[in-house]
């Protein structure tokens, strides 16, 4: 049994004893508020013995009346029945917590890794399909190759990265050290964006120090980046151009996407990094793109016509790789001239 299966193996273990302690205790109270209950009734109506001839008894006896009683009883006990009942379910949802969050974080990597993958793997495809056209007119394939190579070994890193994320459930130790190159991480990022971003005419330029840091991992960065950079490329109109923008800001690393897309429309900016959130088209019905507004060559929602559908996660991945590594992320700008995200994480100096 590895290290992750036996601390969840810990967990449910420690929620099931927290759950029999509380039961025990709880019907221990419950018992004995009606044992008091019944003894005080008792006392309460007890009267004196009378003699036959309707003299007091003697040696201080006294008779309790059971017609009062055992209704009293009767109510005491159901009453105790019906807490218990809410004690037991309480203490059943107190242990079943653990395996909530388990299931929760199954389903979340299963749509993290899902979404994840789309983009490298829309990249291998367009990569095959050059290679292919090629070597069908006899062309040199070495580069295509190489970039095929680069994407697999993306794929590898956002998979380990994703893997670790969810063995440790969050920040994991090696964050704590963790430092990735802006400049490398982008280059990363646009290689793997490149292949359709350029099947549309649309220019990934990058604007960043050679030296720039941040306190983050590499596969987490280029996570990131790839998933603004596909928002802004499935956005923008054929033959645009989008902008990474990364500079210093005292602690802080700022890095910018700008596209030239037809800004956000049909939902609250803020919105757009929860999970499974998208914009809303003309019609009101939930939209394929997390941007709205009309723009050259694309449809009503902003995006470009034949557009794989988008489902929300991108941009709530991104909010929660910053998070983790004590960042940020937001929209700066938007405007039907375009849309700025702004991701901000701390420089190693300043961890």
């Amino acid at each position: 049994m590895d290290a992750a299966a036996a601390a969840d193996r810990r967990r449910v273990q420690r929620a099931a004893l927290r759950a029999g302690l509380w039961v025990a205790a709880a019907s221990a109270a419950v018992v004995a508020a009606i044992i008091a209950i019944i003894v005080v009734v008792m006392l309460a109506t007890a009267r004196p013995e009378r003699g036959p001839h309707g003299s007091r008894g003697g040696r201080g006896q006294r008779v309790v009346d059971l017609d009062s009683l055992v209704p009293v009883a009767i109510a005491v006990g159901v009453l105790g029945v019906l807490v218990l009942g809410v004690i037991a379910w309480w203490a059943s949802r107190r242990a079943a917590q653990p395996l909530a969050d388990a299931l929760r974080v199954q389903r979340a990597f299963v749509a993290d890794a899902s979404h994840e993958l789309r983009t490298p793997l829309t990249t291998l495809t367009s990569r095959i399909q050059l290679a292919q056209h090629r070597a069908q007119r006899g062309g040199d394939v070495g580069t295509v190759l190489d970039g095929l190579r680069n994407d697999a070994a993306v794929m590898d890193a956002v998979l380990s990265d994703l893997l670790q994320a969810a063995e440790f459930a969050g920040a994991r130790p090696s964050d704590r050290t963790a430092t990735a190159s802006v400049p490398g991480a982008a280059h990363d990022a646009i290689a793997v964006i490149e292949p359709r971003a350029a099947a549309r005419g649309v220019r990934v330029a990058l604007e960043a120090p050679a030296a720039l840091e941040v306190a983050a991992e590499h596969a987490s960065l280029s996570r990131a980046l790839i998933a603004l950079l596909d928002n802004a490329v499935r956005h923008s109109p054929d033959g645009a151009q989008v902008r990474v923008l990364a500079h210093r800001a005292g602690a802080r690393v700022e890095i910018r996407v700008v596209d030239q897309g037809g800004g956000i429309v049909g939902i609250p900016p803020e919105r757009l990094f929860e999970r499974f959130a998208r914009a809303a088209d003309a019609g009101g019905t939930p939209a394929a793109d997390a941007q709205g507004g009309a723009a050259p060559g694309g449809d009503a929602r902003g995006g470009v016509a034949g557009e794989r559908r988008g489902f929300g996660l991108g941009l709530a991945l991104v909010r929660d790789i910053a998070m983790r590594f004590g960042g940020s992320v937001r929209v700066e700008r938007t405007s039907p001239e375009g849309t700025t995200f702004l991701l901000e994480l701390p420089a190693p100096a300043a961890r």
